[in-house]
């Protein structure tokens, strides 16, 4: 029983910055994991990063640490994906999910429900 938007997708040059929001409806978001994901043309669901619901447990991939920092508010059923020092091939749709689990979770099949995607396009 869990509603999410994204927001905060656009164009940006390499280098520039970028604020992904993901808001969340129904009280499964207290006790949740909640995870970004993105996708390219042609390619497969990735994993970017996930925040568990005490904030205690927080990963991204390889390939955004340094560069990306994921936060929630539990108060405003809010989370972000801050994203900085962005290149062009973080170009893709970002997706928002949310895992019922809670343990800190980086595959798709282990999230139970998905925003519709922003996208995120990094011109040279």
């Amino acid at each position: 029983q869990v509603q999410l938007v994204e927001s905060g997708g656009g164009l940006v040059q390499t280098g520039g910055s970028l604020r992904l929001s993901c808001a969340a409806s129904g009280r499964a978001f207290v006790t949740s994991t909640m995870g970004w994901f993105r996708q390219a043309p042609g390619k497969e669901r990735e994993f970017v990063a996930f925040i568990t619901w005490t904030g205690n447990s927080i990963d991204y991939t390889d390939s955004v640490k340094g560069r990306f920092t994921i936060s929630r508010d539990n108060a405003r059923n809010t989370a972000s994906l801050q994203m900085r020092s962005l290149k062009p091939e973080d170009t893709a749709v970002y997706y928002c999910a949310l895992s019922t689990r809670g343990y800190g979770e980086r595959y798709p099949s282990q999230y139970d429900y998905w925003g519709q995607g922003t996208q995120v396009t990094v011109s040279s």
